[in-house]
């Protein structure tokens, strides 16, 4: 089952990073949530030009497959592929920190 989020708080940062010491990595590790999240990405062109982010996920959330849309806005008018599944924007069990806390497998 693939689930959809397409949940327009959400953001992805991508394209450029910025170079960071070990000890600014480190003080920025100390205030995320424990754990990691195993998961490939991928991009997924959609008709209108948008793409969909599709997450495969790993270890612990073996079995989840999510994919993430952001519309331009609530009422964007596209086309819901047949291999997109239930809707699931909202769900906090889907947000990666729930997901390190409660993991697929235990659902």
């Amino acid at each position: 089952m693939i689930y959809v989020s397409s949940d327009l708080l959400s953001h992805t940062f991508s394209g450029t990073g910025i170079e960071i010491s070990v000890e600014e990595a480190s003080s920025l590790l100390e205030i995320c949530e424990p754990g990691v999240i195993d998961k490939s990405r991928f991009i997924v062109p959609e008709k209108t030009g948008l793409e969909f982010e599709v997450d495969e996920f790993y270890g612990e959330n073996e079995g989840l497959t999510v994919a993430e849309i952001e519309l331009p806005s609530e009422d964007f008018p596209f086309e819901k592929p047949e291999w997109l599944g239930k809707e699931v924007t909202g769900d906090v069990r889907f947000y990666n920190a729930m997901l390190m806390k409660n993991p697929y497998k235990n659902w």
